[in-house]
């Protein structure tokens, strides 16, 4: 399978400035390593705060990365021009309402991408406008509407549609249905499940909700404060977890399942998760970990290959 994306020792460091005293560095990506094949969903989760939105403002250039190297389909980032970059890889936010201009009608916010990125006429761009909506389920008379006429749902779909314009390879989702009601995020997880299909693309999806990364995914990239922890195929990760962070992550997921009871947490993993502008010396997780142990608290694992997934813990 041929890599759509390839990202090599991705860093990221926020340096703080206080005033009168020595500035600080928040290390939020720490040697970040991972591929996206075509047609793949790569799901991230994690806490908040580990890293998983930093990753997507760096992947689509809205935060430029410290150190590191990212490859789309072969060419590095820094050898693309931002026409042809914006072109490939797209982002789809978390609030559709904050994420849309309020003053623009619908037909205008789809439209605007290839109004910026092609030289296609208006009447191109209105035949592509009308027919990308269809797509996302959007009537045509919708097109003259402003976004506060719209629900949250159709709002993603309005996204959705943007983002799509410029038939990228790569989609970002960054929590695209938190902030929608449970019946609405089914239909839109399923249009992103066809729209994948009929545009062939590769997405990297962003969520707080195990659920929703275990219906949609296809392999599980597990963060935490900014480093990869575990990383493999979905059914591997959810079925057999290795890494003591995964595990937690797992079995403090709520459940509908009748008679099934979620394990209790161990207490030493109830803490709060470290600040970042201060991360304890070896591995992150150590203070949390219920199977800590004095290698832990003096080296970083690396991330290695066990047992068909990458996982970073000496106990794994």
């Amino acid at each position: 399978m041929n890599n759509i994306l390839e990202v090599k020792n991705l860093n990221k460091v926020f340096e703080i400035k206080k005033f009168l005293k020595k500035s600080l560095s928040l290390k939020a990506l720490s040697d970040v390593n991972f591929t996206l094949g075509q047609n793949v969903t790569l799901g991230i989760v994690g806490e908040s705060g580990c890293g998983k939105s930093t990753l997507a403002k760096v992947l689509t250039q809205l935060e430029i990365e410290t150190s590191g190297e990212i490859e789309l389909l072969g060419k590095k980032y820094k050898d693309y021009k931002p026409r042809e970059f914006h072109s490939l890889i797209q982002m789809v936010f978390q609030d559709p309402y904050q994420s849309l201009n309020p003053r623009k009608k619908a037909f205008d916010i789809i439209a605007d991408p290839l109004r910026i990125n092609t030289d296609k006429s208006e009447e191109e761009i209105r035949e592509l406008v009308y027919s990308m909506m269809k797509k996302v389920g959007l009537r045509a008379e919708f097109a003259q509407r402003y976004p506060h006429h719209f629900s949250g749902g159709q709002r993603q779909r309005l996204g959705i549609a943007r983002a799509l314009m410029l038939r990228p390879r790569v989609l970002i989702l960054d929590e695209p249905v938190s902030a929608l009601d449970v019946s609405i995020q089914a239909q839109v997880l399923n249009l992103l499940l066809d729209l994948q299909k009929e545009f062939s693309l590769s997405y990297i999806f962003i969520s707080h909700d195990l659920s929703v990364i275990q219906h949609i995914s296809d392999k599980i990239l597990v963060m935490y404060l900014g480093r990869i922890v575990e990383y493999g195929p979905r059914d591997e990760i959810f079925l057999n977890p290795k890494h003591p962070y995964t595990k937690i992550l797992l079995e403090s997921a709520p459940t509908l399942t009748v008679g099934k009871q979620t394990k209790e947490i161990p207490e030493s993993a109830k803490g709060e998760i470290p600040s970042a502008l201060y991360l304890p010396k070896g591995c992150a997780f150590s203070p949390r970990c219920p199977m800590v142990t004095p290698e832990c608290l003096q080296a970083i694992p690396e991330l290695l290959n066990k047992d068909n997934r990458l996982v970073a813990c000496f106990n794994a």
